[in-house]
């Protein structure tokens, strides 16, 4: 028995309860919190809160100055559905940090110093719809397949960043994708993109801002919207041949040169040799010919 009278086991319990209640009603310092949300929105906030309730599911830091998310303390909240960090100072270093959140859903990293997205970066968010990470101006490489894991993905927002160049696999292979922004990039409208700007027009996904998706390079295609593009991209990419393919035709035709000569040196060889062998057989028929007479 318990002091108080009670049996030690329902004090014990008694104590878990006020624990888990506690838990349950902690809020990091300057957020504000509701039941299963922990809001810290222009805060100022230098690192990610520390002492979020377990049971979190939307956590919305925009505003603040992170420049590094967690990924221990990240991988605690895995019932966290809602992550909105826009508007921090999040960088290059975002592989792997996402890796106990299998049930995210909802995703903003837009307007931050994203450079690249890879292979590890969302790789482990198996339930996400929604990513943007749009207005990242230093964001300038995506890698194929980069979103492979992510097949719910519904709206992808990667407007206003520093991209020149999407593989087309990289979205056209996410079944569910609805919704994509491309809008005020630096596109590259060349050969290597027509196949891109060939699949936007075919798809049923649609381009949100659709009027602001343009070239930004070479200088004779600036400014002009994708669909104005691939005409003329058809055209020039069919016809018209660059110095590599200039070097290319000139090494085919010398190896088909090359191996032409070396055929008619081989073929003049046997010749000369079957005449040998030849002129050699003629000449010991003669002489079996006088010995026999």
């Amino acid at each position: 028995m318990s002091p108080s009278g009670r049996p030690w086991f329902l004090s014990l319990i008694f104590l878990l309860g006020m624990g888990m209640a506690s838990d349950r009603i902690n809020c990091p310092s300057r957020c504000s919190c509701q039941y299963l949300e922990v809001n810290c929105t222009g805060q100022q906030l230098q690192e990610f809160p520390v002492d979020i309730p377990l049971d979190t599911r939307q956590l919305i830091l925009a505003g603040n100055n992170i420049s590094y998310l967690p990924a221990v303390e990240l991988s605690f909240l895995a019932d966290l559905v809602y992550l909105d960090c826009r508007k921090n100072l999040l960088g290059d270093d975002l592989d792997f940090t996402f890796i106990g959140m299998a049930k995210l859903v909802y995703l903003d990293l837009s307007f931050n110093n994203l450079t690249q997205v890879t292979l590890s970066t969302f790789s482990h968010l198996l339930s996400l719809v929604v990513l943007k990470i749009s207005d990242n101006p230093n964001l300038v490489a995506i890698e194929k397949d980069a979103f492979a894991n992510n097949t719910w993905l519904r709206h992808l927002d990667v407007s206003r960043t520093g991209l020149t160049f999407l593989d087309t696999s990289t979205v056209r292979d996410l079944p569910k994708l609805r919704l994509l922004g491309l809008s005020d990039n630096l596109w590259h409208c060349n050969c290597s993109f027509l196949d891109f700007i060939t699949w936007m027009t075919e798809s049923n996904v649609h381009f949100p801002d659709a009027d602001n998706i343009t070239c930004y390079t070479p200088e004779g295609l600036r400014a002009l919207r994708m669909p104005a593009v691939e005409a003329q991209l058809h055209f020039s990419c069919l016809t018209q041949l660059y110095k590599q393919d200039y070097v290319f035709l000139c090494l085919v035709g010398f190896c088909i040169f090359l191996a032409g000569t070396m055929a008619a040196w081989l073929a003049g060889i046997c010749a000369v040799i079957y005449e040998v062998h030849a002129s050699k057989g003629e000449e010991e028929e003669e002489e079996e010919e006088e010995d026999t007479a």
